[in-house]
């Protein structure tokens, strides 16, 4: 186990495993995941796409951060939505409560994982690489300002994503 009360945030492109690695992770450290996309849509009681298609995406937005506000001090594994780090002060709170854990996972990969998913807005019209791509160019440099540690994806299987976490967490 970690030296310390540790309190991961994971964070990454959509598809990128955030709530199933959080799941596992959150196991491992023997504390609840908050997966801020599944509290978003319980407090709003209304779906993701609902909340872009009724709202649009600003107002989806402010909510976001709304939400982190409220879990950020919470003992648990967080998993945020891919566009959380857009907001300069969602990026400050989560650099303010480290660890954060990114996800990175080329557009490549997370296409073919989450390709026709109806539930992902940003990518239910058109081409799904493409605007991963997109997403990507956008993001990443992003996340990399918050991260304090990298797991690089690719074809790493949850279970060794879990234990290169771990390792991380124990070198803190």
């Amino acid at each position: 186990m970690p030296k310390r009360d540790v309190r991961p945030i994971l964070i990454g492109l959509m598809g990128s495993g955030k709530s199933s690695i959080g799941r596992r992770l959150a196991k491992r450290l023997e504390m609840p995941l908050i997966d801020l996309d599944d509290y978003l849509v319980e407090q709003q009681g209304r779906t993701i796409p609902e909340i872009f298609a009724q709202d649009g995406e600003a107002a989806f937005r402010q909510m976001e951060t709304a939400a982190l506000r409220s879990v950020i001090n919470k003992r648990a594994v967080l998993a945020t939505g891919g566009g959380a780090i857009l907001s300069e002060e969602n990026r400050a709170l989560m650099r303010a409560h480290p660890p954060v854990i990114w996800l990175k996972a080329a557009p490549e990969f997370l296409a073919q994982r989450i390709d026709g998913d109806s539930n992902r807005p940003l990518i239910a019209a058109g081409d799904t690489l493409q605007r991963l791509q997109a997403l990507a160019a956008e993001r990443y440099p992003l996340y990399e300002q918050c991260a304090d540690f990298i797991l690089p994806r690719g074809d790493m299987k949850k279970r060794e994503a879990v234990e290169a976490i771990m390792d991380f967490l124990r070198s803190l």
